[in-house]
């Protein structure tokens, strides 16, 4: 949602993640240690291409471009869902892939509680996510944070959205905005 306000309110490319298409998905939830590596690898490589597709093909018309998410979630929640060795191919996977990338100048992560995002889930209504447990989602919190925390050079920006609706209240969407052109100077 903030991506696309961005996008609208100041004529910006947007890339948006396409995972309602994974067939994995659904079945990843209700048998994680059958599906995930087949979710995870899926999931880099629709990423990846694109990515790369999306980013090599910038729109004069448009004045930079903004996405919901960076090949790095591939990383982080593989982290989280695969076994030790699985990881250990995924990341080689990972690396070659990541060279070919176009890095953003600011990442920016939208922090929620564990209650708040299972609020979400559950205003969502996708099926296949109704039993998403709360220390799976506190895992996926903690291994950004791990994450952010040894990339420094990332140029990264936290905010706590779990008292704000930017979605319906201009307010809270200004609040970021201001947030993020001063982290940007």
């Amino acid at each position: 949602s903030l991506a696309h306000k961005i996008g609208d309110d100041f004529n910006a490319k947007l890339v948006l993640e396409r995972f309602a298409d994974n067939p994995f998905l659904p079945k990843f939830y209700k048998d994680k240690e059958r599906y995930a590596f087949s979710l995870e690898m899926s999931f880099l490589a629709d990423r990846y291409h694109q990515l790369t597709d999306d980013l090599a093909q910038f729109d004069l018309f448009k004045s930079f471009i903004v996405s919901d998410y960076f090949i790095f979630k591939s990383l982080i929640f593989a982290q989280i869902t695969l076994s030790k060795e699985e990881y250990n191919l995924y990341r080689k996977m990972f690396d070659i892939m990541y060279k070919e990338i176009s890095k953003p100048d600011i990442y920016v992560y939208l922090y929620q509680n564990t209650d708040r995002l299972l609020e979400n889930i559950k205003n969502r209504g996708r099926d296949y996510e109704k039993n998403i447990q709360p220390d799976y989602l506190d895992n996926i919190h903690k291994g950004y944070i791990n994450f952010i925390k040894t990339k420094e050079h990332l140029n990264t920006l936290i905010i706590d959205v779990t008292e704000l609706d930017f979605v319906n209240n201009p307010k809270d969407y200004q609040d970021i905005l201001k947030q993020l052109l001063y982290f940007s100077k």
